[in-house]
């Protein structure tokens, strides 16, 4: 049995800007372009979902030394 090792957030994310670096470069055939891209939406969810469990373990952290302070963040129109 081969034990798989689940790729880092940094391996991910080089893996993602490497998708995005050809698809910018547009020398990608139609189908080639199709299979990166939703191979790129499936590295850019597991990344995603990574900083976002990370996150709430930083806010449980936090609050649990009464260190934070929920603040909003507000974007640019």
């Amino acid at each position: 049995m081969t034990d798989k090792k689940e790729p880092s957030f940094e391996e991910n994310m080089k893996q993602l800007e490497e998708i995005v670096e050809k698809l910018e470069s547009g020398d990608v055939p139609l189908e080639k372009a199709i299979q990166y891209y939703h191979e790129g939406m499936k590295l850019s969810k597991v990344c995603n979902d990574k900083l976002t469990s990370v996150e709430g373990q930083m806010k449980q952290i936090l609050n649990e030394h009464g260190e934070f302070e929920s603040f909003d963040v507000q974007e640019d129109e």
